[in-house]
């Protein structure tokens, strides 16, 4: 069984969930996926099956699209809404200013890497260390912002669209964002919905998948040449 596999994830799941799940549910062991979605977050991950995870850099490399909520004047530790809340503050920043506000992130830029991740530094997880209470240096990494669309306000939630490169963390965008408006944000809702040409609308929901017989399953793998 080769081909790719398109999930809509649900929430409460990490990636390597899914991809265990489904490993087991397939009972083949060359399953991996192409770019880590956080456990809160819901849309698409891509999961390579067989011999198509040894392209697995021709997806990881591509850019993403994501809608999601942030919530202004409520830091978190995590910059999500799973952290602890470790700072409050009044919101004075006008729609218009938000508006501007996120129009200042497109474009080449450096991004740090938020603690609670699972970026690893000297084979660590960087979410482990945060548990055990350690900041540890990071390197800046370079992103790119190519839309921050702001489609709605209700304060304190703020509705938006984004394409990144590789490797941003939305999280951390929405951070930047609230330090710059002077009050504070953390993410409290995230959907991918594209991955290069791949659209949320062709993946199945992982709970169709898991109700499946092997042969569906594989009747809904895309080619290889999908990615290429």
């Amino acid at each position: 069984m080769n081909g790719i596999l398109l999930v809509d994830k649900p929430s409460g799941w990490t990636s390597h969930d899914v991809v265990a799940k489904l490993r087991h549910r397939l009972g083949i062991r060359k399953i991996g996926h192409a770019g880590t979605l956080d456990p809160m977050a819901t849309g698409l991950l891509i999961l390579l099956v067989g011999n198509a995870t040894k392209i697995s850099q021709y997806v990881t490399n591509q850019d993403k699209t994501y809608v999601g909520t942030l919530r202004l004047g409520q830091e978190t530790d995590s910059y999500d809404r799973e952290g602890e809340v470790v700072a409050t503050c009044e919101i004075r920043a006008s729609e218009q200013e938000i508006r501007q506000c996120a129009q200042q992130f497109l474009g080449d830029q450096w991004q740090l890497p938020p603690m609670f991740s699972a970026k690893k530094i000297n084979g660590q997880p960087l979410y482990k260390l945060a548990r055990r209470g350690e900041t540890v240096e990071r390197e800046l990494r370079p992103v790119k912002i190519y839309e921050f669309f702001i489609q709605e306000i209700a304060l304190p939630d703020v509705n938006f669209t984004v394409a990144c490169s590789k490797g941003t963390y939305v999280r951390t965008l929405v951070h930047d964002m609230g330090q710059k408006l002077g009050c504070g944000a953390h993410l409290s809702g995230l959907r991918r919905t594209k991955t290069g040409h791949f659209p949320l609308e062709r993946a199945a929901p992982l709970d169709h998948l898991l109700a499946m017989e092997c042969r569906e399953i594989e009747h809904c793998l895309l080619p290889i040449t999908d990615i290429l």
